[in-house]
């Protein structure tokens, strides 16, 4: 059994550039965790230096979102785009969930906390991994098309905020996944991509645990701190959230991830009639 800390762990993996790499590395120590866990002999959270970006393969090269082409969902290089963007947002999601233990481990947290994140951030290993299999099955591979360049920044804008860091990443960027991921199914449903399909299906029931798991913790620290959630939510979101809350949302499983309209509404850019 590792004498390393969970915290260590953590950076281990944050710093670890390769996609699948990475991914084995956070899978092998989540599943450390939760042996020890099941053994009645946690792992010790700890401290760790943390760095303010996670290490990153060569490729894909980094672009501002503007300049990441856009190509049509009803071709085969759309789909494998599409693909490729996803892999994307889940490899920096594995660095998110790890990002936040070593991060904010001076605050005293239960230990349900660190149970959550280390299974969210097995899970969205699981999925980069899908994904990836899904763009080789395609003669494709990450890294072959550029990505966006602003995913961490709400990492970074959210560097010394812990709340700040719940309520944008998994109760918006996470959120907004809820939104737009049955449509991306239907897209690869119509290409009859099975395996597609299959692994976004995947990354949909999952997902909405994830986006629990921030609203879960965020109203803890919300009652540790004697705070309405709804404002606090609202005045972080504004603080911190560069981009628009557009609808449609899918109102179904935000509130089944614990997040009401009441929450997401008033932020939106436009209001839907009836709100």
């Amino acid at each position: 059994m590792t004498e390393k800390t969970l915290s260590e762990m953590a950076v281990e993996v944050l710093t670890t550039a390769d996609g699948r790499e990475k991914t084995a590395m956070s899978r092998a120590y989540a599943q450390q965790w939760s042996e020890a866990r099941d053994a009645g002999t946690p792992l010790q959270i700890g401290h760790a230096d943390v760095p303010l970006r996670p290490s990153r393969p060569e490729t894909p090269r980094l672009r501002d979102p503007r300049d990441v082409p856009r190509r049509r969902p009803g071709t085969e290089a759309g789909r494998i785009a599409i693909l490729h963007a996803v892999a994307h947002i889940e490899l920096n999601a594995v660095d998110l969930h790890w990002d936040i233990i070593p991060r904010f481990a001076d605050t005293s947290m239960p230990i349900g906390f660190y149970d959550d994140w280390v299974k969210a951030a097995d899970e969205e290993s699981k999925h980069f991994n899908l994904v990836c299999d899904c763009l080789e099955a395609l003669g494709s591979h990450y890294g072959a098309l550029d990505a966006h360049a602003g995913m961490w920044r709400a990492a970074e804008d959210t560097v010394n905020d812990f709340m700040g860091r719940l309520a944008v990443v998994p109760m918006v960027l996470e959120a907004r996944g809820l939104d737009v991921t049955p449509g991306m199914i239907e897209i690869f449903r119509k290409a009859k991509d099975d395996k597609a399909v299959d692994a976004l299906k995947t990354i949909y029931a999952e997902e909405v645990s994830h986006v629990a798991y921030g609203s879960k913790w965020f109203h803890f620290l919300c009652g540790r701190h004697e705070l309405d959630p709804k404002e606090a939510f609202h005045t972080l979101v504004r603080r911190y959230f560069h981009g628009a809350l557009k609808p449609p949302f899918n109102e179904e499983k935000r509130a089944e991830a614990g997040i009401p309209p009441d929450f997401y509404w008033p932020l939106a850019t436009e209001v839907k009639s009836g709100h």
